[in-house]
């Protein structure tokens, strides 16, 4: 997150690249820019970080599944570096803590969009039973009724699946990016609910309450 006293150096300092537009409330991006245009031995000021929504939970058994559209993957991706990649995740024998399984569902519009595919291709192809992402993309892929491939629509081909692994205890849900996502869960899973006899807002209530369900959405 970017303090709004960065945010005001940002938009009064000229940029190097010369990009930048005040007059036109026209602004690089905020933070990557600011870094990239400092000198050597300037001086920064760093707080937070802030919150605990999209903490990652310390069970080793854990099952994640993560939804995410275009640079919502950010957070996933640390997970997925954390569980899969880096050091501060592995054993000392070099073997990895997580133990259970972590499922990405990715929605972009065209397939240009998407980011760190490789590191996907790479995850899938060393951690077969442990690690599975499908891409929505909707200007490019439709489903079987000829409908447009979001994340919702994606979803909606594993409902069971993605059912049957959220009545386990230890199923945690991440979504970061559009809003439309909580509101494409439950258009792909409450049918379901409903056919058991659950309310999904309520059931949804229920998963927050455990600390199961995590959202930053815009």
């Amino acid at each position: 997150m970017v303090s709004s006293q960065t945010e005001r150096l940002v938009r009064t300092k000229k940029d190097k690249a010369g990009t930048q537009f005040a007059k036109n409330k026209v602004y690089r991006g905020v933070a990557s820019n600011y870094i990239c245009d400092l000198n050597v031995g300037d001086e920064v000021l760093i707080t937070g970080p802030v919150g605990t929504e999209m903490l990652l939970p310390q069970d080793p058994d854990s099952v994640l599944i993560m939804l995410a559209t275009g640079t919502g993957i950010a957070p996933m991706r640390s997970y997925l570096r954390l569980l899969f990649n880096d050091k501060a995740g592995a054993n000392p024998d070099g073997s990895r803590k997580f133990k259970g399984l972590a499922w990405l569902f990715l929605g972009v519009p065209y397939s240009k969009s998407l980011l760190y595919d490789d590191e996907n291709v790479e995850y899938k192809k060393n951690f077969p039973d442990q690690y599975r992402y499908e891409y929505a993309i909707s200007r490019e892929q439709t489903n079987a009724a000829g409908q447009k491939m979001y994340i919702q629509t994606k979803i909606a081909e594993y409902a069971e699946e993605v059912w049957d692994l959220l009545q386990y205890k230890k199923t945690h849900v991440y979504m970061c990016g559009l809003k439309g996502m909580e509101s494409g869960m439950a258009e792909a899973l409450g049918p379901i609910a409903e056919k058991k006899g659950i309310v999904w807002n309520e059931q949804v209530k229920e998963w927050k309450k455990a600390g199961r369900w995590h959202v930053e959405v815009y």
